[in-house]
């Protein structure tokens, strides 16, 4: 009976000992990968201006009727966000708090722009607290930014000056823009490339 016992002891330790090793063996590996997987970047389209090129100046209308130009020089800001969305578009929707906490977070100047119909873009306005946020609204902007697909997102600088754009979808998207801006390059796929060149 004794000997059962211990045999039977002297097994549950050799277990618990191998689980243990494997579990070291996976959290090693895990590591190996969380390396070799690059980071996630908005994805950067080839339509519209190119990444260091003046944003074109472009006549819109915010929902109130008022005009507003969009690109070239705009006073008191240090970085401005456009964000393309769309009331159709469940992304979109689900970016909208994120937009607004990260702009929040990077003191960045944010506008939405949009080109559904008038009242949709209102109600879009209501339900997601974007009264203090300028909306843009009309296919003008959208067509000369080159967006094909949303949500879409353009990083300018106080000059107009395109810094960064790209699809987003997540928080880290967009912090890719201000980051690739910060290093200097185009895109994280750009740098990411780079690195794999060099490697």
């Amino acid at each position: 009976m004794i000997v059962s016992l211990v045999i039977a002891q002297v097994i549950a330790w050799l277990v618990i000992l191998g689980l243990v090793v494997a579990v070291l063996a996976l959290a090693r590996q895990v590591g190996v990968l969380h390396m070799r997987v690059a980071p996630a970047g908005a994805l950067t389209t080839a339509g519209g201006p190119a990444v260091g090129d003046g944003a074109p100046m472009v006549e819109g209308h915010l929902l109130d009727g008022s005009h507003v130009t969009v690109g070239g020089p705009l006073a008191g800001t240090t970085l401005r966000l456009l964000m393309f969305v769309s009331a159709s578009c469940p992304l979109c929707k689900g970016l909208i708090p994120v937009a607004k906490s990260f702009a929040e977070d990077e003191r960045i100047a944010l506008s939405f722009v949009g080109d559904d119909d008038a009242a949709i873009q209102r109600g879009m306005v209501r339900i997601y607290g974007l009264e203090r946020y300028p909306f843009i609204n009309g296919p003008e902007v959208g067509m000369a930014f080159g967006v094909g697909k949303l949500p879409f997102a353009v990083l300018l600088d106080p000059e107009g000056v395109v810094l960064a754009k790209g699809l987003v979808n997540s928080r880290e998207h967009l912090e890719s823009l201000v980051i690739a801006h910060e290093m200097g390059v185009r895109s994280v796929q750009d740098y990411i490339t780079t690195l794999k060149a060099t490697a």
